[in-house]
């Protein structure tokens, strides 16, 4: 046989056509695809509430895809997108709805016009059915599941059930003239939430109209709305700790005839989120978000260092101390010390971890009794010796922070540990996206999360902030029952998993939590609801009681002349007693 190739066939053997057409797939492969087909068809028929001749399949899909996208679907879209005549169309739908798949909403008082949406009993068929159609397709092309892989495939029954559904549309549209008004806080909850605009929309039925403020802007905003004789608002975010001021002064709703009314759970949430939105026995708000702070630490520049996790302030400050290395622009540390409310956090936090409140809260068991807090219990606490440890702390990491650290607060102090220009930080995981979703960040997949390390006579605990959404007291009388529809609807876990879909990663609810699509987002999220359900979580640090937010503030103030080095520790404090004392005095708390 000769070497030399064959010219009347130049490109060898490539060009010899087989008598028997080699198949793309292999025989197995296609075996297995033409037993893929019949099950999925067997599936299809057995897992949809599919009608035949009407091509049903069709819009229900376009009626899927426009849910979950918030689009609007009316009888006419849905029988074009079924490519039947409209009569036949038609027929179609009216089946649909027969069986409940369907519901159809007014969408003017008249009803002349209506939308169509997907009906919860439809939304948990197309769930279970994408289930077992992803169990179907991961042997065919290959997927172990008993891999990391299979595992985020393929669910086991328990975990299914752990699955929390879409949302689906309000049977009725809310009526609610000029639409849904929200004052909210600017976080990436409240993002996701505006960037999931149109589909809310769709679920109420209405437009909604957000201004979202910083943290203290938003207070301002809520007190001065407060003074309005009518709300312009409907829904306010509340920060956790400004309950107590907040009802006391009867800015909110109570909303206990409406949980009662309805047998509203509350069960499901972080309790320590619930208590933290009470005052005197009544519910105010009903919790949107459990934010801790939390130490974030780069895993891989730590044990590059051999250090490991600190656990106590003095480690921290030995760890902060080994890392720094300004020359390299890298920093020990970063946290909140910019003046007012955000270094007021930082030494609120700071105190309780060398045990001790802001104010002179009564012991109980696992803590501090914040919601009995009166008179003595609210007097400020800044001449107790775990005041002058916090402060000394600080003027030990500050040694070790970036340069801009006496401007630095929540977003600033979460993107220099984001940027990898510290190597540790202080930070509410409500700004966690910053690491854990930017796979550009140096720190993403790198970073660990630890509780606040304890000082003397402390003991670890996780500081928590969040917002819980309320209803102003002076809100028209005529609005309130369709906005208490909103709320329960905004703070449902449907919604807080929807949020963290769409970009947050904190939730008050343990469903959510435990939900397999959610937790797979992060493991920042088992580490939260195991604080949780450890009573890690706490909120005394920063209590929700009358005149904290005027403490904090004067802390913030006061203190900072002390990280700028010109007043005394022991001068900073006595200074912040006595404003804060004249200021709780003033209004006879105490």
């Amino acid at each position: 046989m000769s070497d030399l190739p064959d010219e009347s066939h130049p490109e060898g053997p490539y060009d010899r056509l087989s008598q028997t057409p080699r198949p793309k797939l292999s025989n197995t492969e296609l075996s297995r695809f033409i037993d893929f087909i019949e099950k999925f068809e067997e599936e299809t028929e057995h897992s949809l509430s599919l009608s035949h001749g009407y091509r049903e399949m069709r819009m229900m899909l376009h009626l899927m895809r426009n849910h979950l996208a918030g689009r609007l679907t009316t009888p006419t879209s849905l029988a074009d997108a079924s490519g039947l005549s409209y009569g036949t169309a038609k027929r179609g739908i009216e089946s649909i709805i027969q069986r409940g798949l369907i519901l159809s909403r007014p969408r003017t008082k008249s009803g002349k016009t209506v939308s169509l949406h997907p009906s919860p009993m439809m939304i948990d068929e197309w769930e279970a059915y994408a289930n077992r159609i992803k169990g179907l397709l991961g042997p065919l092309f290959g997927v172990d599941p008993a891999s990391d892989t299979g595992r985020r495939i393929f669910l086991d029954e328990a975990a299914t059930d752990r699955v929390i559904s879409p949302p689906a549309v309000l049977s009725a549209r809310l009526e609610l003239k000029g639409g849904l008004r929200g004052l909210i806080h600017a976080d990436p909850t409240f993002t996701a939430m505006h960037n999931l605009k149109q589909q809310l929309e769709s679920i109420f039925g209405l437009e909604i109209h957000n201004s979202a403020r910083s943290i203290d802007d938003l207070l301002e905003a809520i007190l001065a709305n407060a003074g309005r004789p009518k709300s312009r608002y409907d829904l306010v975010a509340c920060d956790l700790p400004w309950f107590g001021e907040l009802a006391s002064k009867g800015i909110l709703l109570p909303l206990d005839r409406f949980i009662r009314r309805d047998a509203y759970d509350l069960s499901d949430f972080h309790p320590v989120a619930i208590q933290s939105s009470r005052y005197a026995g009544q519910q105010y708000g009903i919790p949107l978000q459990t934010t801790p702070e939390l130490l974030c630490y780069r895993k891989d520049i730590l044990e590059e260092a051999q250090l490991a996790p600190p656990t106590t302030t003095e480690e921290l400050v030995k760890a902060a101390r080994r890392l720094h290395d300004p020359g390299r622009g890298r920093y020990g540390i970063a946290w909140n010390a910019a003046r007012g409310t955000p270094l007021g956090h930082t030494f609120s936090f700071l105190m309780a971890k060398f045990g001790q409140p802001i104010i002179n809260l009564r012991r109980c068991e696992g803590g501090y009794d914040f919601q009995e807090a009166t008179g003595e219990a609210l007097r400020p606490m800044f001449q107790s010796d775990a005041a002058y440890r916090a402060c000394e702390y600080m003027l030990d990491i500050l040694k070790y922070s970036p340069p801009n650290i006496l401007h630095m607060a929540w977003y600033e102090r979460a993107q220099s540990y984001a940027s990898g220009e510290a190597c540790m930080a202080y930070c509410y995981t409500l700004l966690a996206p910053l690491i854990e979703f930017d796979q550009t960040s140096p720190a993403w997949g790198k970073t660990g999360y630890l509780s606040h390390p304890v000082g003397n006579h402390g003991r670890p605990i996780t500081p928590i902030g969040g917002y819980a959404l309320a209803i102003p007291a002076n809100l028209s009388e005529e609005r309130i029952e369709n906005v208490w529809t909103a709320l329960r609807h905004l703070t449902s876990a449907n919604m807080s998993k929807l949020y963290i879909l769409n970009g947050s990663l904190v939730t008050p609810r343990f469903s959510v939590s435990q939900d397999p699509e959610v937790s797979a987002l992060s493991p920042l999220i088992k580490i939260v609801d195991d604080m949780a359900r450890k009573d890690i979580l706490q909120a005394w640090p920063r209590p929700p009681v009358p005149g904290i937010t005027d403490v904090i503030s004067i802390a913030g103030h006061e203190i900072f002349e002390v990280l700028d080095g010109r007043r005394s520790i022991k001068k900073a404090l006595s200074m912040a007693q006595d404003r804060a004392d004249r200021v709780m005095r003033d209004r006879g708390y105490y």
